[in-house]
């Protein structure tokens, strides 16, 4: 139960937060192939900010209808940016609809309240302002398509769906340009440990390789 991880104040849940970005999504997958569990997103790219970013999922439902289907006031985005702070990133369910569940300004806003990352199973707008903002996005859809009087904010903090990975608040959501990857929190000791020694292994045989020795001698037991 990740007894070892201290996460009892701001400052610890950064360092953890630092030490599990200096690792990639493609060596966080390898750690969760080794421990059969599911955990990587598909078909949400990258669309704003750069590097790789991880946080604590806050988890948030929208949803999503025709026009008219839900008030102005139902939209929620104020209190959606509002749950969330730094050390975490919010993860917004919105079905996969093509209809944006943020725009610049609420993006500008959650940059300035020290998120570090939105993951939305839906759309986003006004990239290019969500871009100068520096927020980091990954989302499914970009769209002009507003989500006012379409879409009503749900539950937050509830587990989430998105294709086959559940994601639970508190779990670890780690995305950079490979994709995105999210680490059951109750795993996340065990999880670190084995990507910590392939992140390591990995590096090492990279130096011999740049160092001018074959893949097949570097590799070799």
């Amino acid at each position: 139960m990740n007894m070892a991880l201290d996460i009892s104040t701001q400052a610890a849940r950064q360092a953890l937060i630092e030490r599990c970005a200096g690792i990639s999504t493609a060596t966080w997958s390898d750690a969760l192939d080794d421990l059969g569990l599911a955990g990587v997103i598909s078909g949400l790219p990258m669309r704003s900010g750069t590097g790789r970013r991880c946080g604590f999922a806050v988890t948030v439902r929208g949803e999503v209808g025709k026009l008219g289907s839900h008030s102005l006031a139902e939209f929620g985005q104020a209190e959606m940016v509002a749950a969330a702070g730094p050390t975490q990133v919010l993860v917004v369910d919105a079905g996969g609809a093509e209809v944006s569940a943020m725009g610049g300004i609420v993006a500008l806003s959650a940059h300035l309240r020290g998120i570090e990352a939105v993951v939305i199973d839906g759309a986003c707008r006004d990239i290019d302002d969500i871009r100068t903002a520096g927020l980091w996005v990954a989302s499914r859809h970009v769209t002009p398509r507003s989500g006012k009087r379409r879409t009503r904010l749900g539950h937050i903090g509830e587990p989430l769906d998105i294709g086959d990975v559940r994601i639970c608040a508190n779990d670890l959501v780690i995305g950079d340009s490979n994709g995105l990857v999210v680490v059951p929190f109750d795993r996340l000791e065990d999880m670190l440990a084995i990507a910590e020694r392939v992140n390591a292994s990995d590096r090492q045989l990279e130096g011999q390789v740049a160092a001018g020795r074959s893949l097949l001698d570097a590799a070799a037991p």
